[in-house]
């Protein structure tokens, strides 16, 4: 009940807001105001004749606050915004409201065909961005003539203040209070307000005089609406509803634009069934003139006719299209309509297509005659371009100082041409030169010159020819790169460029220097064998230098020679650390670096304390690497390492020293660096990498082993116990890096998996054996394959079924172990014709065992 009299109450309130808002619109707070109820105030206001600046008008004087005036404003410009399509045209200064316009609804961005797109100023009227809108925030222009229903705001101030708000009736007069009518209509702005001033002088003695000292001025509020005819070549003529500012170009736009067959260039505007002006919009489009551009009034017909002369103009132009021409216009013109040539056009000579009143033609038009030639409808003027050849180019490349592209002149010879390529540099190759000539069949002619001599003065110079081409080879072109390799443990092998008098510290010092397992002793640099039928493949020389790159040994003042190659061998005393990890019942889990390459898991167990109270001897499991482990290279881990301490040596917020960001210069440096020549290969010898290779290719060619998933870790069954008891014996396995050592905590239960009804897992009991947990799961599936049951230990091991003779000798089971029961093979039945092949085959052997025996019978 309460909530229905909340609700009366609010409508009842509504009510009287509504009702009593318009004579105490100043009390109005327009936050509370609903946009219903905001657009129900205007529409009240309208049903009293005034429009929405007149409202807000009446607000200010009223005393509504500035700030109210304000929100009012914007929420009556959101309404109109999103509930219609009227556009509000006007500023604050004159309270002008503009006029809806009819204009033809254009989708976004319109689609032009090829034909529409050749037209030139086809596009004008089409195109959204440029609507032509008038504005309508400018001054009244003096020359605006004033006609029924436009609002006249007359303003007195000086010595007399008052302020008339009128607009002009359908006879064109205007009332003013204690004046009467005052014919206004037909008048322009500027001679109306004379009449007015006049007038009202009557009434206001300071307008008049000498020395006047009261003053009137008008503004032209709200418009008026004129209706305009739109007639021929238009996508949608008709009689449209404009604003009084509207001109042509509006009008146009309004109307959809002209269609493809109308005329851009004759468009007429009548007034009073008389010719009132001719608009060429192509004045617009090239001149910016809007001379013709003629403001329109009421009743105004705009006709668009059909195009008289039309012509094409291809080729190397500024804007090739479709152009109107009119009768006095010339090539020259339709050429300036097209913006213009190209700077690749051959002005020249014009090729005109041109229709007759029987067939085709061609005509050639000289540039002599542009100016005089005139265009006939449907002429296809076709200009071409100049020829893709040079009349005086010469080239010059290799080894000189400003290889190009000259101009030649008469008498160049080649001395001439090195002299402007500012002369030969030091590595040309001077016994000979390729000069290429074009001759004129276009045919290439290979030319041998020898620059040394012809620069020297030894031989007469060469005269140049159009497009000739001449290469200096530089002597690094006539022979094969040097370079001298260096591989093994340096942080940057690689090839490098050989230098003369390079010696084995040089190409260390550019390949980074050692890496810490380098050894500096038995450095070879293998040689290239030159003319040895002996069978020789290199020359090995051996050298000893320390780490301070001083050679130590005889060899002390060798200097390479191009292409040898420097190997740095591994120290034999070097290793990396190698982590294992043991996880599970054992005082000190975690991990262990191997102390020695024999080091065994007794040894390791030995380090973490020993098994502790609640291990599972038997459950031990070794899980190892496999060739298909992809782990990371020396490269990496070099990288990463490097990393860490970057990351560690940032300090937070605060600089670094002069030494720290030295060694960040260092570290990003070596972090963007190689590795040795195998530090960037990955996991662990080569033969595990062709074992990898060897299993991808056959699984590639077996599809039964593609169905296998390969795994990178594997299980190693292991006798835990066995290992405790006697450390060292065959089954303590040596470590390797990577393994991990799981000791379980004591398991008490088995797992049944397969082909069982129920697979689950279920309590261990001592003494059970393999069938009974087998019933424990429900007991064995139609499909089980009994047979080739087998048990998972806990240690990896596994055993299977045996059988022997009708008797199945099932595995035993222990704590943790799974019991795996496989499912049969499906069998694919015969289909009927293997079945009659097999009858076939049949029905002939006992016809041939039945010949046989007649044959032994009848002997």
């Amino acid at each position: 009940m309460k909530k229905l009299i909340l609700v009366i109450n609010f409508v009842l309130l509504s009510g009287i807001l509504l009702a009593q808002s318009l004579s105490d619109i100043q009390s109005i707070n327009v936050d509370n105001l609903s946009d219903a109820q905001v657009e129900q105030l205007v529409k009240r206001a309208e049903g009293t004749g005034m429009n929405e600046q007149q409202l807000i008008s009446m607000a200010r004087e009223r005393g509504m606050p500035a700030a109210e005036i304000s929100k009012l404003q914007s929420r009556i410009q959101k309404i109109r915004n999103t509930g219609n399509n009227d556009d509000v045209y006007g500023g604050e200064d004159v309270g002008r409201q503009g006029i809806t316009e009819d204009v033809v609804v254009r989708e976004e961005g319109p689609k032009l065909n090829e034909e529409q797109k050749k037209i030139f100023g086809y596009s004008l009227f089409r195109n959204n961005k440029l609507t032509f809108t008038p504005n309508m925030n400018l001054p009244t222009p003096l020359n605006y003539k004033l006609g029924s229903r436009d609002q006249l705001l007359i303003d007195i101030y000086g010595a007399s203040q008052q302020r008339y708000d009128l607009s002009i009736n359908n006879e064109g007069n205007i009332f003013i209070p204690n004046v009467g009518p005052v014919n206004l209509g037909g008048l322009t702005v500027e001679a109306a307000t004379a009449r007015l001033k006049s007038t009202l002088s009557n009434i206001y003695s300071g307008l008049s005089g000498g020395n006047p000292n009261t003053f009137m001025q008008i503004r032209v509020g709200n418009i008026r609406s004129i209706q305009v005819s739109m007639v021929g070549e238009l996508y949608a003529p008709g009689n449209y509803t404009l604003s009084s500012f509207s001109t042509v170009f509006n009008a146009l736009y309004a109307a959809g634009g002209i269609t493809e067959s109308g005329s851009f260039r004759a468009i007429k505007v009548y007034r009073d069934s008389k010719l009132l002006a001719e608009v060429d919009v192509y004045d617009f489009l090239i001149n910016g003139n809007q001379a013709s551009n003629v403001s329109l009034q009421d009743n105004d017909v705009i006709m668009v006719p059909p195009v008289q002369k039309r012509v094409e103009v291809q080729g190397p132009l500024r804007r090739p299209g479709l152009f109107e021409v009119q009768k006095e216009e010339t090539l020259a013109d339709l050429i300036g309509f097209a913006g213009g040539f190209r700077s690749t056009a051959y002005p020249s000579r014009v090729t005109v297509y041109r229709t007759t009143a029987t067939e085709m033609k061609v005509e050639n038009v000289e540039q002599a005659q542009f100016d005089t030639f005139v265009p006939k409808e449907g002429d296809n003027y076709i200009f071409g371009e100049i020829l893709t050849r040079f009349e005086n180019r010469v080239q010059a490349t290799g080894a000189l100082m400003r290889p190009g592209v000259y101009a030649m002149s008469e008498g160049l010879g080649i001395r001439d041409l090195i002299k402007r390529a500012e002369g030969l540099r030091d590595d040309a190759f001077l016994n000979r030169a390729t000069l290429y000539r074009t001759r004129p069949d276009f045919s290439l002619e290979i030319l041998a010159v020898n620059i040394g001599a012809i620069v020297r003065g030894e031989e007469e110079d060469i005269q140049l020819k159009r497009e000739d081409v001449l290469n200096i080879p530089s002597i690094y072109d006539v022979r094969e790169e040097y370079y001298v390799k260096i591989t093994g443990e340096v942080n940057r092998p690689g090839a490098f460029a050989f230098g003369e008098n390079m010696r084995v510290e040089d190409i260390i010092l550019k390949a980074g220097g050692f890496k810490e397992s380098a050894t500096s002793s038995q450095i070879e640099i293998a040689r290239r064998v030159k003319d040895d039928i002996s069978g020789k493949l290199a020359e090995i020389i051996r050298i000893d230098i320390d780490k301070d790159l001083k050679i130590t040994d005889k060899n002390a003042d060798i200097v390479l020679q191009p292409f040898d190659h420097v190997i740095v061998r591994r120290s034999p005393g070097f290793q990396r650390e190698k982590l294992v990890r043991i996880e599970g019942e054992v005082y000190y889990p975690g991990e262990y670096a191997l102390v020695s390459a024999d080091d065994r898991i007794s040894d390791v167990i030995k380090r973490a304390g020993g098994l502790n109270q609640f291990a599972y001897a038997k459950g031990a499991t070794l899980i190892r690497r496999n060739e298909f482990f992809n782990g990371p290279s020396e490269n990496e881990i070099k990288k990463e390492n490097l990393a860490n301490v970057k990351s560690h040596a940032n300090r937070d917020g605060k600089d670094n020293t002069e030494s720290e960001k030295l060694m960040l210069d260092r570290i990003d440096r070596k972090i963007a660096e190689g590795g040795g020549d195998l530090a960037n290969k990955k996991g662990g010898l080569l033969a595990d990498d062709f074992r990898k290779e060897t299993l991808e290719n056959l699984s590639s060619r077996d599809s039964s082993l593609t169905r296998i998933k390969v795994n990178t870790r594997e299980m190693v069954g292991i006798d835990l116990k066995a290992i405790i008891d006697n450390p060292g014996g065959n089954s303590d396995l040596i470590l390797q890096e990577g393994d991990v050592l799981s000791i379980p905590k004591e398991l008490q239960t088995v797992r049944m998996r397969g082909e069982v009804l129920f697979p689950t897992t279920t309590r261990y009991k001592a003494h059970a054996g393999f069938k009974n947990y087998i019933s424990r799961a429900g007991g064995f599936t139609e499909k089980s394959r009994r047979s080739r049951s087998y048990v998972v230990y806990a240690n990896g091991d596994v055993s299977r079924t045996r059988r022997f003779i009708f008797f199945k000798f099932y595995p035993h089971i222990e704590p943790g172990a799974e019991i795996i029961v496989p499912r049969k093979e499906e069998k694919q039945p015969l289909p009927a014709q293997a079945w009659i092949g097999l009858g076939t085959s049949v029905a002939t052997l006992a016809l041939i065992i039945n010949n046989l025996i007649g044959q032994s019978s009848s002997n």
